[in-house]
């Protein structure tokens, strides 16, 4: 014992005295033109150490330990150097770098600046702890969209990503509702939604719905994975969806800024950020404060959104980091309306003491450690400790409200989760391959009270008048899972990739479901634990240095979910074999680029969703009926997609100080259907056996199409789109004609258009302006058949904001 304490001294002491050294690498970066270059990437190869030259290009990365180093500088358009060097102690090594300009490649993630295309970029094959090779992906760069930030204005940032379909019943900008293929939108459920990798839903296993969305201020990119990341990060046939923050600034020590929004309706919105390095600390830190009335009567909301990321390089090999995020908001409902209503007056409301509120606090740590230059490690560590509450008089919208004690809902989460990563380059039969492997646990805790006896108050109030909610429910999710993917490089041209997934999950719930006259009716305690494999498989050949065809497919799933085993009424019975839906993604497209003046991805899609759930009646043996929850069967949704972008300046004139013209089209034709599904239905009191086959799947436009025009000039950029979006249906009967309530029926085709502008002088100022729904279009999204509704749920007809920022 003494020998083991001696030896942890000693290690401690050793490496408090290479932290306390004083030799650094500082230099300067500029181009062909002795001109600085600003943000290059300077890191010390096999090292978790890096930082980025300023705006006056210059560089330094201090407290490092004596030895030799192999300096990389890297920056998009630009060759790659490497230098090795030697350093001793309390010595500071000067190298500059001049950089040469390089044609643009698929395996790097390009920010464009003022000439050529600005729309979405591709992952890397090879991007952080995780494979992206053959699969069909997009890079949404914030910083290349002009459109309304501060309101997370989702058709403007998902514009040039094909196959987005977005709910736009929250002119908040609260909470997000978007999907691909033909799935739902309801809070991006059918997506695994993460921030900087990691969960920030309630339950992806059990209750996955995104209650909560990063300011778009602050994220730096959305990377979206389609279906066949669920090898590498799990559930949802919609694949993955990561807001990426803003990393902390590691060219200076510090930096602030400020952006102010006002706009129609109220609106006001603050968002302050600092961050910066000074020597292997990086922090970054903002709050956003958002205020307004909203667009319809009885709409109000003000959020508030607070973040700070600490991180650490505790030695050459070892980084950490600490997150935590939050966010509060009130936000009051205007409900829904039926069809009479919206053609009468899309603005009116007939609710005007409902609110909503989630209030959500998400914390992580995370540890990176690098091996040598092959081989790496990753951990994460995080929790939601979050609630859902809502209050209001929430019956058919047909029913005026009594103004008497409205109904309380309320979910309170407490889920931790942790990953770990690895990922390796090795050599096999003289070729480099890389394995990414890993583990995830997840536990989660949903404690669900419902239908309690609220106050008759008008204002945002959750108390309730009873000692106890009718509806108490517990539901527990815990998830093993482990996973690795390799890819195979045959040549410089052709790798394919292979990969497993073996999933374990229990799920319990119980409580009490109902209380009638004081006596409760219990749940009895369910119990389900499976596990089971998932494969996939992906191809990748480049035919040019710029452009190469993929193809993948991979099985998913769709977990069991908290309201599939709430039965809805005490005498429905769920089945004992209830099952997690299941199938799979197959892609096949051809993406690349023309220089810097034509981007494209085109692609064929195959979703199979099966085991889908749903409800149909039966019969028992004493003749009664009851509603019995199963696995009916299938749908399939399949289409093409397409992006493609040009900038007309570019490709005619290169030389020409003309500025950039870029146009792009996002395109998609999606053939979303049941193929068979059973339902039942009662006519003249016996059960009628019907079949949905044919029939389209609700909420999934055949058509979804985004168009757009950008013209750049120095510090100056504006943006014209238009969003033709098709018909959809709100059931999965077709209803053409809507119900009273106007919960179900036809979704109308639609088309919108959206004007922003952005202006940036004297290197540290912006203004920016807009108008959303330029001609004033009535229109609406969706049909809700309970909350925020029920009803038609109209969007936001024009709006304009006007901004101005400060950075320094």
């Amino acid at each position: 014992m003494k020998y083991l304490i001696n030896t942890i001294l000693f290690v401690l002491a050793f490496q408090m005295s290479l932290l306390a050294q004083k030799t650094s690498i500082s230099g300067k970066i500029f181009n062909q033109e002795k001109q600085a270059v600003a943000g290059a990437n300077i890191t010390l190869k096999g090292t978790v150490r890096g930082v980025q030259s300023n705006q006056n290009g210059e560089y330094i990365i201090k407290s490092i330990p004596t030895g030799e180093y192999t300096v990389v500088v890297s920056n998009v358009g630009l060759k790659t150097q490497e230098v090795t060097v030697k350093v001793v102690e309390n010595e500071t090594k000067k190298i500059d770098f001049q950089m040469e300009d390089l044609s643009q490649t698929l395996n790097t993630i390009d920010v464009i600046a003022n000439r050529g295309v600005r729309g979405n970029e591709h992952l890397a094959e090879v991007e952080g702890f995780s494979i992206n090779a053959t699969k069909k992906n997009e890079v949404i760069l914030l910083d290349n969209i002009n459109a309304n930030l501060a309101m997370n204005n989702a058709r403007q940032v998902f514009s040039r990503t094909p196959g987005i379909s977005v709910w736009e019943n929250d002119g908040s900008g609260i909470q997000l509702g978007v999907a691909s293929r033909g799935l739902s939108p309801n809070r991006s459920w059918e997506f695994n939604v993460r921030m900087n990798g990691y969960d920030i839903t309630p339950d992806p296993m059990g209750y996955p719905e995104a209650y909560y969305t990063p300011p778009m201020e602050v994220v730096d990119r959305i990377e979206i994975v389609r279906g066949a990341s669920s090898l590498q990060y799990g559930s949802q046939f919609g694949g993955l969806m990561n807001f990426v923050m803003r990393k902390p600034d590691i060219s200076t020590k510090f930096t602030v800024e400020s952006q102010n929004t006002t706009g129609s309706n109220g609106l006001f919105s603050t968002f302050n950020y600092v961050g910066g390095t000074t020597g292997k600390l990086s922090y970054t830190a903002y709050y956003q404060k958002r205020v307004g009335n909203g667009w319809r009567d009885n709409s109000y909301f003000n959020t508030d959104h607070a973040h700070l990321a600490l991180n650490y390089a505790v030695s050459n090999k070892l980084k950490i980091g600490a997150e935590v995020t939050y966010m509060t908001f009130q936000s009051q409902q205007a409900g829904g309306l039926t069809d009479a209503q919206f053609s009468q007056n899309a603005r009116q409301s007939t609710r005007s003491r409902n609110w909503f509120s989630t209030p959500w606090l998400i914390p992580s740590v995370s540890a990176e450690y690098i091996f040598n230059e092959k081989s790496k490690l990753s951990f994460k560590a995080f929790g939601v400790i979050a609630e859902r509450n809502s209050v209001g008089f929430t019956k058919a919208i047909t029913e005026t409200d009594d103004l008497k004690n409205r109904q309380v809902d309320r979910d309170f989460y407490a889920n931790f989760g942790s990953e770990l990563r690895f990922l390796t380059d090795y050599k096999l039969f003289g070729k480099s391959n890389t394995l990414a492997t890993g583990f995830r646990y997840f536990k989660g805790n949903i404690d669900r009270k419902q239908l309690g006896k609220g106050t008759a108050d008008a204002d945002m109030n959750f108390e309730i008048v009873e000692s106890l909610y009718p509806r108490d429910l517990a539901f527990k999710n815990t998830n093993t899972a482990t996973f690795f993917e390799n890819i195979f490089r045959f040549n410089d041209q052709f790798l394919i990739t292979a990969g497993a997934r073996i999933e374990n999950i229990n799920s319990t719930m119980d409580g009490r479901f109902a209380l009638t006259n004081g006596q409760a009716t219990n749940l009895s305690p369910i119990s389900r634990t499976r596990t089971f494999a998932l494969f996939g498989a992906g191809a990748e050949y480049h035919v040019t240095k710029q452009s190469e065809f993929y193809t993948n497919i991979s099985q998913a799933y769709r977990p069991v979910l908290i309201s599939d085993l709430t039965p809805p009424a005490t005498t429905d019975i769920i089945d004992e074999n209830l099952q997690d839906a299941k199938g799979f993604n197959f892609d096949f497209g051809y993406r690349g680029k023309i220089n810097n003046f034509f981007n494209f991805d085109v692609d064929y899609f195959f979703l199979n969703y099966d085991n889908r759930i749903g409800t149909i009646s039966q019969t028992n043996s004493a003749g009664q009926r009851f509603q019995y929850r199963t696995n009916l069967g299938r749908s399939v949704s399949q289409g093409f997609e397409g992006y493609l972008e040009f900038d007309a300046l570019a490709a005619l004139a290169p030389k020409a100080k003309l500025g950039s013209l870029s146009m792009f089209a996002s395109i998609a034709f999606i053939d979303a259907t049941y193929r068979d599904f059973r339902t039942t239905t009662v006519s003249n009191g016996q059960i009628v056996e019907g079949n949905l086959s044919g029939k389209r799947v609700e909420n999934a436009p055949q058509k979804i199409n985004r168009f757009g025009v950008t013209y750049a000039k120095k510090g100056l950029s504006v943006t014209w789109q238009m969003s033709d979006i098709g018909k959809a249906y709100s059931d999965a009967l077709n209803t053409e004609t809507p119900n009273a309530a106007a919960t179900t029926g036809v979704i109308p085709a639609y088309q919108v258009q959206d004007l922003s502008a952005n202006f940036k002088f004297l290197k540290h100022y912006n203004l920016k302006a807009g108008v959303n729904n330029l001609t004033d279009e009535r229109y609406f999204t969706r049909r809700a058949g309970g909350y925020p509704g029920p009803g038609l749920l109209p969007a936001d007809g024009r709006t304009f904001y006007v901004s101005a920022g400060v950075k320094f």
